[in-house]
This record gives C-alpha cells, sequence and structure tokens, in this order.
C-alpha cells in the first residue's frame, strides 16, 4: 500500500511540474514577443530620436 501511495505521489508531483514548467514556457514565449513588438513600435522623441518603449 505505501509503495502505491509513493507512486501516485510522484506521479502527481511530476504531472504538476510539467504543467508549471509548460505555464512558465508560454508566459517566457509571451515576454520575448512583447519586448520584440518593443524595439518595432517604439516612438521617436521631442529632438526626433528613436527613445526606448521602456522607463528602465
Amino acid at each position: 500500500m505505501v509503495p502505491l501511495l509513493l507512486v501516485l505521489l510522484l506521479a502527481l508531483i511530476l504531472f504538476g511540474a510539467g504543467f508549471a514548467l509548460k505555464a512558465l514556457w508560454w508566459i517566457a514565449i509571451f515576454v520575448l514577443v512583447v519586448w520584440l513588438l518593443g524595439f518595432v513600435v517604439r516612438s521617436a522623441d521631442g529632438a526626433g530620436r528613436r527613445g526606448r518603449w521602456y522607463r528602465w
């Protein structure tokens, strides 16, 4: 009974980790797309130079 519970617990942990890693990949892709779009759509400042689109 105990080995069966350990195997089920291990499967649950691995399933949870797999789901979390997949979600993190989607978040990373979204951030990368937003970052790349920032280079394309950044606006020019008052002096005519192209400025940064973020405030870092």
